[in-house]
């Protein structure tokens, strides 16, 4: 039984034993099955690093290859463009010594009308971007020169039925007599869509000749002389084919106001033959005359006269009638701007009157305008009792 007893301890240390062995070997096991799922991870989160710096390499490369691109297309086309602009400057030269500036000027209004008649829209378009003044479509045109001459005509042929011009101005509706002076009447009317008025004016001097007082209102040199509200007085572009000009001009107004400048264009016949005299100017936009803080624009004027001399060019004595309206840009009631308009022309009339006698005692030097002005195509329409006759070749225009 001792033998027994004894034993019965020896066995269960050994089992003992055999058991922290093998819970040993399941620690060591488990230890390396763990250390390799780590190095797998960690082997993948490495892989992964790799592949993704070559993908940014690889960017990096085609945004390179990109730019490289970019700047031989830039390289290419500024080379091409410099090569285009070398040629038109040697075109431009080649054709300033073959032709006359007339010519040339010829030609560059014919592209341009070309150019507005297949493609409108896109020749206007091209035209603002580039800064050109489209005289075709702003230049004036010949009936409205023709319109001028038959408001005098209309008159003179109620004057001769034995009525006075206050009656005979009357048969256009809508006139209204404002003033009457010993050399002059002004009449108005509504300008239809505003609270503006439409002036007219018809006088008669006999001091002076046409010629002359036609003359001083082209002058612009030496209106700035005898108009002591002038700022401001040039001639900006001129159309070598019909003498048509645009004229800058910047004047005084009556304190409070700013100073006004005006942006138009001008255009005056001499009819020989019909012996009239007419000077038609309109408000325009020009590129090379933008507007500024230092003036306030005027965009709505017009002024049409129209002279008819009692005998001829160079003799004392002649009619004129004188169509105005402008819209000066003020914040006066609709009877002050009026007031302004009618008691301003009577002065603005008898200064430039004043002036053509001081031209014709030869104490100003006036250019003459007549005699520059170039005659017109033979068969253009002339006026007459009908008006539909052929006009002669002693008509005249600028």
């Amino acid at each position: 039984m001792l033998s027994s007893v004894q034993h019965r301890p020896v066995c269960n240390m050994g089992a003992r034993a055999v058991r922290l062995q093998s819970f040993s070997t399941f620690n060591q096991s488990g230890a390396v099955s763990s250390k390799s799922w780590l190095g797998e991870r960690v082997g993948l989160l490495l892989s992964w690093l790799q592949k993704a710096g070559r993908g940014t390499n690889k960017l990096a490369s085609e945004k390179k290859k990109k730019e490289r691109l970019w700047s031989l297309f830039a390289s290419h086309c500024s080379f091409v463009t410099g090569q285009r602009l070398r040629r038109a400057f040697q075109i431009g030269e080649l054709y300033s010594n073959l032709y006359s500036e007339r010519s040339r000027w010829t030609l560059v209004g014919s592209i341009w009308r070309r150019l507005q008649s297949k493609h409108a829209p896109t020749g206007k378009l091209m035209a603002a971007l580039a800064g050109v003044f489209m005289w075709e479509d702003e230049k004036i045109r010949d009936d409205e020169l023709r319109r001028c001459a038959w408001e005098l005509q209309a008159l003179e042929e109620v004057r001769s039925q034995n009525m006075t011009p206050k009656t005979a101005v009357h048969v256009d509706s809508g006139w209204e007599v404002v003033m009457e002076k010993k050399n002059f009447r002004v009449w108005r009317r509504p300008i239809e869509g505003s609270h503006l008025f439409e002036y007219r004016v018809f006088g008669s001097y006999t001091d002076v000749t046409p010629r002359q007082f036609f003359n001083v209102q082209l002058d612009t040199e030496y209106r700035k002389k005898w108009d002591a509200l002038v700022i401001k007085l040039e001639v900006v572009d001129r159309d070598v084919n019909t003498g048509t000009e645009v004229v800058h001009w910047a004047t005084h107004f009556p304190y409070p106001m700013y100073s006004r400048d005006y942006v138009y264009v001008r255009r005056y016949q001499v009819d020989m033959e019909n012996n009239l005299m007419i000077l038609v100017s309109r408000a325009v936009k020009h590129p090379s005359v933008p507007e500024t803080q230092e003036f306030v624009r005027v965009h709505s004027y017009q002024s049409k006269m129209v002279i008819r001399p009692h005998r001829s060019f160079d003799e004392n004595g002649f009619d004129y009638l004188l169509t105005y309206s402008d819209d000066p840009q003020t914040v006066f009631p609709r009877y002050c701007v009026s007031w302004m308009v009618s008691s301003g022309m009577p002065d603005f009339l008898e200064k430039l009157h004043t002036a053509a006698l001081r031209a014709k005692n030869m104490d100003f030097g006036v250019h003459d305008y007549v005699s520059i002005a170039k005659p017109t195509q033979p068969t253009q329409e002339r006026l007459g009792a009908d008006n539909a006759h052929s006009r002669g070749s002693s008509q005249i225009y600028a």
